[in-house]
């Protein structure tokens, strides 16, 4: 199995990089990915803040339609992974109730 940190993986990395807006990461990602992907990953990263939130498995089930299997595979990279998760949690809670942040999400 090739390892997922190669040269074509940062080169999509760099791509994502580049987007501008939230228009731009929209169009870019629902060419990239096929819709029940884009559920899929919008799941995981809900369930990653739930868990965050303390959120018992049983509401993350039943909210996300996610198995209890994948969230605790979310929890394990939440508190022993490369800090991806937490990172970008950290970030939305900072700019949480920022209404320029909010602005350029619409």
């Amino acid at each position: 199995m090739p390892k997922w940190d190669n040269q074509d993986s940062k080169k999509l990395f760099t791509a994502i990089q580049k987007l501008k807006n939230l228009d731009e990461t929209k169009r870019f990602f629902r060419d990239l990915l096929t819709e029940p992907e884009i559920i899929e990953f919008s799941n995981r990263w809900k369930a990653a803040q739930m868990l965050d939130r303390q959120i018992p498995y049983s509401q993350i089930v039943k909210d996300t339609g996610l198995s209890s299997t994948t969230i605790a595979r979310i929890s394990k990279w939440l508190s022993k992974g490369k800090g991806g998760y937490k990172l970008m949690i950290n970030r939305t809670k900072a700019h949480h109730g920022n209404p320029s942040f909010e602005k350029g999400l619409r």
